[in-house]
């Protein structure tokens, strides 16, 4: 595939501050969901994604830059909760690994949870390194930092391990909820020292919730343990003066839909999709939000360019019709071993499909 792309009117600041206010903008802004892909290009390991907040912004803007996405450089990992909560993490290694995992989880028994304490936030697992990578952020006058706080059942399910945590909803429920709201206490602590440190005009909140999927919970369970919680969460964030959320609706989700729709996200917010979810479904629920997605991810590491430029395609001729706003992004994560062309191929599909007249 030739790739031709039309020279960009506006700068990724000017299209970040448009896209947030409402206004005007060249074409629409693409959001590379690039981590580990980042590190790759750049010649890196995946673990200086995670632990090493100078290469990692670096590698972030680089590629950001080169492919023109509205990348703000960030660490964030879903297994949140686990090393912060006093557990154990192994980071990312060899081909195939892509995020840390968990070794060993803060608790293991009734009594463990119990017992747990809040940790102090300065000092919590990954948020040191979070912190420096938002400060060269700042550091650099953009406009906005990405302030990941994660959702409240994922980092929950990261204490005891989802395994057990969803066990706990069924047959001991009071043990889940007081997982929960130890969990909802740490991330509005997080979401305070983001707004006290770097000013709450300055942030957007991300988060994302794969452990409340239907893949993993039904609906009913969502709307009883899941939901009440990400509200609390997003109202403690909003109540900081951070204005925008992004919500990342991670995986099958498309019976928890209704649920999402009752959440704030701040004005804008923001919510993305996996690709399991319809952009015309999500805009049913979203009217007033931004949302963002949903390129299948698989297909930039497994596909042709044909297949990215087509799927690329519909996502924009979707999210367009829009009214709240719209950014294109990949469903997920890119791969960190995605196909420069097919990557190229998405950009090509923007540059066709995706400027506004």
């Amino acid at each position: 595939m030739e790739i031709n792309l039309k020279k960009d009117k506006m700068t990724k600041d000017e299209r970040w501050v448009a896209l947030l206010n409402r206004r005007p903008m060249d074409r629409i802004p693409v959001m590379g969901g690039a981590l580990g892909f980042a590190m790759v290009r750049t010649g890196l390991s995946i673990v200086d994604y995670y632990n090493n907040p100078k290469k990692s912004y670096d590698s972030q803007m680089k590629v950001a830059n080169e492919f023109g996405w509205q990348e703000i450089p960030m660490i964030a990992y879903a297994h949140f909760g686990g090393w912060e909560f006093g557990g154990e993490i192994k980071w990312p290694s060899g081909e195939f690994a892509q995020a840390p995992t968990i070794l060993r989880q803060p608790v293991e028994t009734e009594e463990e949870v119990w017992n747990l304490k809040v940790p102090d936030i300065k000092t919590a697992g990954i948020v040191p390194l979070m912190m420096e990578i938002n400060q060269m952020v700042i550091d650099s006058d953009s406009p906005y930092i990405i302030g990941f706080v994660q959702g409240p059942f994922t980092t929950a399910g990261n204490i005891p391990g989802v395994e057990k945590l969803t066990k706990w909803m069924i047959k001991k429920p009071d043990l889940a909820h007081h997982v929960l709201k130890l969990t909802n206490q740490l991330l509005a602590n997080l979401a305070q020292y983001y707004a006290d440190t770097f000013g709450p005009e300055k942030i957007i909140a991300m988060l994302a919730e794969p452990a409340a999927s239907n893949q993993v919970i039904s609906s009913k369970q969502f709307e009883q343990f899941a939901l009440p919680y990400i509200k609390e969460t997003h109202e403690n964030i909003l109540a900081t003066g951070i204005k925008h959320i992004h919500m990342h609706i991670c995986g099958e989700q498309n019976l928890n839909l209704p649920f999402w729709s009752q959440v704030p996200y701040g004005d804008p917010g923001m919510v993305s999709f996996g690709h399991e979810v319809d952009l015309e479904t999500a805009s049913k629920y979203f009217s007033n939000t931004i949302i963002m997605g949903n390129v299948e991810p698989a297909i930039f590491q497994t596909g042709t360019p044909e297949q990215v430029y087509e799927a690329t395609k519909v996502c924009i001729e979707k999210g367009m019709k829009h009214p709240g706003g719209y950014m294109l992004m990949p469903g997920c994560e890119l791969p960190p071993m995605a196909k420069e062309e097919n990557v190229w191929a998405m950009m090509q599909a923007v540059s066709d499909c995706g400027w506004y007249k």
